[in-house]
């Protein structure tokens, strides 16, 4: 049986209706639109914004679980904890490690994905991210420097068994090393998907890898050669090249308010806020994992190593699209780039957006305490999954 709901405004991903409305019926949109609804509300928000589920295309782990070596309890416990915070779909990343060992994490993940996709209330994960090992020295952050390598025809051809029938989503590399444009065909070829990442590429071999096929930039303006007037770099390319999509950690500490606003300027429509997550999100503070090294989170600071190098992020997605607003950005565009244009990165047509056939995974976004905009209910497949949503 279909339910019909009312907001004071509805982001479709696409749209904006003030006030809008939106009806789904089982997994799936049925119609959305602007002023009086054609049938009697079942639920009516009378604060706050309706928009599409949010998509997180970069998170390592979260809620004390790094995605590395999750057992099937724990991937199921962040899936469902995820959804509390709007995400309705992710893209789990694994870091730099031994090639086999990062096989062994995606034919872990290949195992276990149905069984998530099978929790009721959970957000779902779609094709893993490997972020490394083919990633720059001089760039590789947190990544461990005496496991980096160049990708080779044999350690690529051990990614893309291990990560056929979707299950590896996207790679990131730093297409300067030795062999790595030819890995961006060969990866491209098997239907892998390339960021741009972690890199000391200049501006004319990032445009080169774009060439080759690659779509994506890891983490813009960061672990990536930065913009100079006389030299672009990683940064620079993509703030220019209009066939790449940006990710971009927007947490009040990787990138400052007037880059944020520079990135949106430069590229609407192609900008995706991502978390870069790692196991302290939702924790309390204390010391975590990743990629097999401890990392400290202490209150009101970003996750770091011991000798200071940032690890990951710890922010929730609702939170970025909060502190992307405050950054300058319109409530819309920032929407947007937590729902439609991750969606559109990851090649799923059918998420991140309100819209006839589209998967029916809504968030209610309103103010919660200190907090101007979180997720106070979130629907994953038409079924209400989180929070209370009867004529708010």
């Amino acid at each position: 049986m279909g339910i019909t709901i009312t907001a004071p405004r509805v982001l479709t991903g696409t749209a904006d209706f003030a006030p809008g409305w939106i009806q789904i019926d089982g997994p799936r949109v049925v119609a959305v639109g602007g002023g009086a609804p054609p049938s009697r509300p079942d639920v009516e928000l009378t604060t706050g914004v309706l928009t599409p589920g949010l998509v997180d295309a970069q998170i390592n782990g979260a809620f004390g679980v790094d995605f590395a070596d999750a057992t099937e309890e724990q991937w199921a416990h962040v899936s469902t904890a995820l959804a509390a915070t709007g995400v309705t779909t992710y893209v789990p990343t694994f870091i730099t490690a031994p090639v086999s060992e990062i096989a062994d994490a995606l034919r872990r993940f290949a195992a276990v994905r149905p069984k998530v996709e099978a929790l009721a209330g959970a957000a779902q994960p779609v094709g893993a991210h490997v972020e490394g090992p083919f990633i720059s020295e001089r760039r590789r952050g947190a990544h461990r420097l005496e496991m980096l390598t160049d990708p080779t025809a044999e350690l690529l051809d051990d990614l893309i068994e291990a990560g056929r029938d979707g299950v590896l989503c996207y790679l990131t590399l730093a297409p300067e090393r030795a062999g790595a444009l030819d890995a961006v065909t060969r990866l491209v070829d098997a239907g892998v998907r390339v960021s741009v990442g972690h890199s000391d590429a200049t501006e004319a071999v990032t445009h080169a890898a774009a060439d080759r096929g690659a779509t994506l930039v890891t983490h813009l303006y960061n672990a990536q050669r930065p913009l100079h007037h006389r030299d672009p770099g990683v940064t620079g390319a993509a703030l220019v090249d209009e066939r790449l999509t940006a990710g971009i950690i927007v947490d009040g500490h990787h990138v400052e308010a007037a880059a944020v606003r520079v990135a949106f300027a430069c590229k609407p429509g192609k900008v995706m806020l991502v978390t870069d997550a790692v196991a302290a999100l939702g924790m309390p503070e204390g010391t975590y994992v990743l990629g097999g090294q401890d990392f400290v989170v202490s209150k009101g600071e970003v996750p770091r190593r011991n000798d200071g190098t940032i690890a990951g992020a710890a922010c929730r997605l609702d939170d970025a699209i909060a502190l992307t607003v405050a950054a300058g950005v319109p409530l819309r565009t920032a929407v947007e780039a937590a729902t439609r244009v991750p969606a559109d990165a990851i090649g799923r047509p059918d998420l991140g957006r309100l819209a006839r056939g589209a998967q029916a995974d809504l968030v209610w976004l309103a103010p919660d305490g200190e907090h101007p905009l979180r997720a106070r209910a979130v629907w994953i497949g038409g079924t209400l999954a989180h929070g209370e949503a009867t004529n708010r």
